[in-house]
């Protein structure tokens, strides 16, 4: 099954003037280091990873932008392993 169609809900309004929520889609996880780059130049106080991002990706994310600002990622749990790779597989 490969993904086609996916959700992503979060806490913060869209832009209310007081803040404003970017989502950037990239094709491999090393585009990811751009996007996090240019965000950061645009002023952004934290970034989010989807989950396909890895831990292992989070962190070149976090080392390409020396800190700068905070990057969280998202996780899924045990039961949702064999789920998440049938799509990506």
């Amino acid at each position: 099954m490969a993904l086609t169609h996916w959700g992503f809900i979060y806490t913060a309004a869209t832009d209310t003037g007081a803040c404003r929520t970017v989502l950037v889609g990239v094709r491999k996880p090393e585009e990811g280091i751009e996007a996090v780059r240019r965000l950061v130049g645009e002023g952004v106080q934290l970034t989010e990873l989807c989950g396909g991002f890895g831990p292992v990706w989070a962190g070149r994310i976090i080392e390409a932008i020396e800190g700068a600002v905070p990057v969280g990622t998202v996780g899924y749990g045990p039961e949702a392993v064999d789920q998440v790779h049938a799509i990506f597989s």
